[in-house]
């Protein structure tokens, strides 16, 4: 991505360089959420239960076989924005069919993703209101977010522009309805 010799860098490549350049230490993850490097430590026991719960439901229920990758690096690009986000969600779901992560390098594009999920670790607020921004500007058609804060989920649908057009939140202990291709309602009871 380096520039012919005659022609300077932007900064959004000189800050995309220097991301892909990070070296983060065994555990940590680096994300390059709406021009800003963000790196969080590994995640809790909490964390990965929720992300265990749901993953197990999705396999076992969804409509079509799923394919399930965590901590899989997406390139989001807005079209109206510069440098492409990198954001890792916890999982991302795609059809088994399309084999999204067979043959995918460290960071794919987004075509062909389901769903993302997000659990709220140590910066909540990313998770609520930039990495949803990014999702729904790179076209993501769900975005599953549980809140350990709020004690509940929220599964934003429709993304249009750099949002959701909709979205549904309930508190941990309902069932939330998932749409095709999922169509089940996930159960919550045991994030109590």
């Amino acid at each position: 991505m380096t520039a012919m010799a005659h022609e300077p860098l932007t900064q959004a490549e000189v800050l995309l360089e220097g991301f892909l350049a990070l070296d983060t230490p065994e555990g940590f993850r680096a994300e390059l959420v709406e021009g800003e490097i963000v790196v969080t430590p590994p995640p809790d026991g909490e964390h990965e239960k929720y992300i265990s719960r749901i993953v197990r439901q999705v396999i076992k229920l969804s409509r079509i076989d799923m394919d399930v990758s965590g901590n899989k690096g997406l390139k989001l690009q807005r079209r109206d924005a510069c440098p492409t986000n990198r954001v890792i969600p916890d999982v991302t779901f795609g059809p088994l069919e399309l084999d999204l992560f067979g043959s995918a390098g460290s960071w794919m594009p987004c075509d062909g993703v389901a769903m993302v999920l997000e659990v709220t670790s140590t910066k909540p607020r990313a998770d609520r209101e930039a990495k949803r921004r990014c999702y729904a500007g790179g076209g993501i058609p769900l975005y599953l977010l549980v809140d350990r804060e709020a004690a509940s989920v929220t599964l934003f649908s429709s993304p249009e522009g750099t949002d959701y057009r909709a979205h549904c939140t309930l508190p941990f202990g309902k069932p939330l309805p998932l749409p095709e291709p999922f169509a089940f309602d996930l159960d919550t009871s045991d994030f109590l």
